[in-house]
């Protein structure tokens, strides 16, 4: 970003934080290490500072890099809090403390950081919630393989499984989402040259996460993340302002089984409403074999994970009672008008479909105006099923 961009981005925020009175919350994104989210970040403070801003850097993390250090200047950086643990001495970001300081503007950095066991909060964006809360706007960054509903689509791509995620619903809460983009060449130049890991890791990183096809593939992720946002937060607009809108927007359920992880449902789900709908629901169906006292404590346990994971991402949780499943769901997605129905598929045989039926293909010969798109479970590849309109 050239320094008028910079200068942009700033007056930006500046205008926003002037709009009203609830704080604001500015996510930098960014397909990898190195593209130089906190950077920005920094230029952009430095720049709010001179314009009178009370700012102040919360936490910050220049992984040794020595443009980043130099950075920070003479912006002005709160305590850590010190923590022990398995013997050893760990720094936090100082919630409490950054709440008593109330600057305007706090620099929260690493979003998808996990705080040591015993924090107020498990996870550094929870921490981001509470100084929103309690009227602080904030700044902060993030790598797009963090983001939750991303998580399969990431794992496939790079062969590498991220274990530290924010929920989508997070950004949902973004006045603005930035992206920080550079070339894939970049990326992997500033690599070579030491700027992003230690010498050691360089070929190891340029061999595996930071290949050219995996970096553009998470570039794209970015790009169409930002767009997303835009998109929505234009639908939000025009139905606040009471303005048509341009598109109808879809509405979107994944149906749960009341046993087995929903997880990888749950993440497409909360990916295909993120471009395409502003809520959606997961949709579970208790018939009388599945209620409280007769299901199976191990079944009933995943349930309830599936519940709290839905909730994280944003879903509206529903619990409909049925007989038969199908029928429950059907309704539903008659009487809502859903659009968008995501199903996952376990391996089944020809027999038992002819014998007990298919959810599934009882959806499609019932529900003519739906897309719905199954997804193997315990595969790796997703596919869609278009239920086309007929007659």
């Amino acid at each position: 970003m050239n320094e008028n961009g910079k200068r942009r981005s700033a007056e930006s925020l500046l205008a926003k934080l002037h709009e009203d009175e609830r704080p604001k919350l500015r996510v930098y994104i960014g397909a990898a290490p190195g593209v130089g989210k906190t950077y920005q970040m920094l230029a952009d403070a430095h720049l709010l500072k001179k314009q009178g801003v009370d700012i102040a850097i919360a936490v910050i993390d220049t992984h040794g890099r020595e443009e980043t250090k130099e950075m920070i200047g003479k912006l002005e950086c709160l305590p850590m809090r010190r923590v022990e643990y398995q013997g050893v001495t760990l720094e936090e970001m100082d919630l409490e403390g950054v709440i008593e300081r109330h600057p305007e503007i706090a620099i929260v950095d690493e979003l998808a950081h996990t705080n040591v066991p015993g924090s107020k909060n498990c996870k550094r964006y929870q921490d981001v919630l509470e100084l929103l809360d309690a009227g602080i706007s904030v700044i902060t960054a993030v790598n797009i393989q963090h983001l939750e509903s991303l998580n399969d689509v990431v794992s496939r791509t790079t062969g590498v499984r991220v274990r530290e995620t924010i929920p989508d619903h997070f950004l949902r809460r973004a006045d603005e989402v930035v992206n920080v983009d550079v070339s894939v060449d970049t990326v992997r130049t500033r690599l070579r040259q030491g700027k992003i890991y230690d010498v050691v890791k360089i070929e190891q990183a340029l061999n595996n996460f930071f290949r050219k096809g995996n970096l553009s593939a998470l570039r794209e992720l970015a790009l169409r993340q930002v767009a997303t946002d835009q998109a929505v937060k234009a639908h939000d607009y025009r139905e606040r302002e009471g303005l048509a809108q341009a598109v109808i927007p879809e509405k979107v359920m994944v149906a749960m089984a009341s046993r087995g992880s929903a997880k990888k449902l749950l993440r497409v789900g909360s990916r295909i409403a993120g471009r395409l709908a502003s809520d959606w629901y997961a949709v579970y169906v208790e018939t009388p074999s599945e209620e409280l006292g007769r299901i199976k404590p191990e079944d009933f346990a995943a349930l309830q994970e599936s519940i709290r994971f839905a909730e994280e991402l944003g879903a509206r949780v529903v619990q409909l009672k049925a007989r038969r499943v199908a029928d429950a769901l059907i309704e539903f997605a008659r009487r809502q008008g859903i659009t968008h129905v995501v199903f996952g598929q376990t391996s089944r045989s020809r027999w038992d479909i002819l014998l007990h039926g298919s959810i599934i293909n009882r959806f499609l010969d019932e529900v003519r105006d739906a897309t719905v798109q199954v997804v193997p479970l315990g595969i790796q590849e997703e596919c869609t099923v278009t239920n086309r309109l007929r007659g």
